[in-house]
């Protein structure tokens, strides 16, 4: 009987496993295990005490070119000393790596691995220590320019609320409230003062959960598979944006945020332009996370995404972070 074919599969560990032993010279008694699936699939290896992740990028999801400049812009932050998991060459000398999947080509990229461990809630000197890291990448990223995505307004609003079109309806309350909100975001960043709005290179998904932290303090930022080009301040607003979600006593949250922006501001200031736009450009990407999910439906947030999900998520965390940190201001 012939194999149906599939839109999207979860590659063996044990055969990854043996193909980066080959790839790498890894010893054989290297193990290979799932970390996590999702937009990519992540393998854990562990050859002693060394440590890699494997990225198995998602069909159709990133060009070669595309994750060519993800390579080049971690080589150049390595070579910059900036703490970031970095991509590993082969015995060859290969970066990229194509695996025939069911469903087609797949690339896949081994990374070093961030040492520490995700810390869901931490003091406020870890947060000016995030905000050290992130002002020192900046300093690296601004005004570089990758071959990938430009985060402009339209990427970040008009593309993914189209996205989200497609899963609610448009006359339901949180779709009206949603294309209200998008009229007034576009508005205002059309009037931004773009001279005082640093650009360069992002990685666009600085939180908790792509960040490792030692027991001595330091930081590493891993998986830039967002990374583009944009405001620089999209990157605070996004981590200012996940401060919010995850501390919920607010004077601890409060204080917590003054440190990861005075960490910032020790190496690099923010402009006055960037600081009023911060809690937009935090609403903004809302909407553009939320197109994404609706993006990778078929592969990934099917097991969640629904009518209820995006209701609850549009006004628990969208409608409620814009009243508070928007409209108050």
């Amino acid at each position: 009987m012939e194999i149906f074919p599939v839109s999207n599969s979860t590659l063996s560990a044990e055969n990854v496993g043996l193909l980066l032993q080959h790839k790498y010279g890894l010893s054989t008694s290297a193990i290979c295990k799932l970390l996590k699936t999702g937009i990519n699939h992540s393998y854990l290896i562990t050859d002693g005490d060394r440590k890699y992740v494997f990225r198995i990028y998602s069909l159709n999801w990133r060009t070669r070119e595309e994750i060519a400049e993800e390579i080049r812009l971690l080589s150049l932050l390595r070579d910059s000393n900036i703490p970031v998991s970095y991509p590993i060459s082969d015995n060859a000398g290969k970066y990229i790596h194509e695996l025939k999947a069911p469903e087609g080509y797949r690339f896949g990229v081994l990374f070093s691995f961030a040492e520490g461990d995700k810390m869901l809630n931490f003091p406020a000197d870890l947060h000016y220590r995030v905000g050290e890291t992130m002002a020192q990448l900046h300093k690296v990223t601004h005004d570089l320019e990758l071959q990938r995505v430009n985060y402009t307004p339209q990427v970040i609003l008009q593309d993914s609320f189209e996205r989200l079109n497609q899963f609610l309806p448009a006359d339901t309350d949180e779709m009206i409230w949603m294309a209200s909100t998008q009229k007034y975001l576009l508005g205002e960043l059309e009037k931004a003062n773009t001279d005082e709005l640093r650009s360069g290179a992002v990685h666009l998904d600085i939180w908790f959960d792509n960040l490792h932290i030692t027991k001595r303090g330091d930081v590493t930022f891993f998986d830039f598979d967002f990374c583009g080009n944009g405001w620089l301040c999209y990157d605070i607003a996004y981590y200012i944006l996940q401060l919010y979600s995850t501390e919920k006593v607010e004077k601890e949250r409060d204080e917590k945020l003054k440190s990861f922006l005075d960490g910032y501001e020790s190496i690099t200031k923010i402009t006055p332009e960037e600081k009023r736009l911060l809690p937009m450009l935090g609403v903004s990407l809302y909407f553009f996370y939320l197109g994404i999910q609706c993006q990778r439906f078929d592969s990934w947030s099917n097991v969640f995404l629904n009518e209820t999900y995006l209701k609850r998520f549009i006004n628990l965390l969208v409608k409620k972070y814009f009243d508070e940190q928007v409209q108050k201001s």
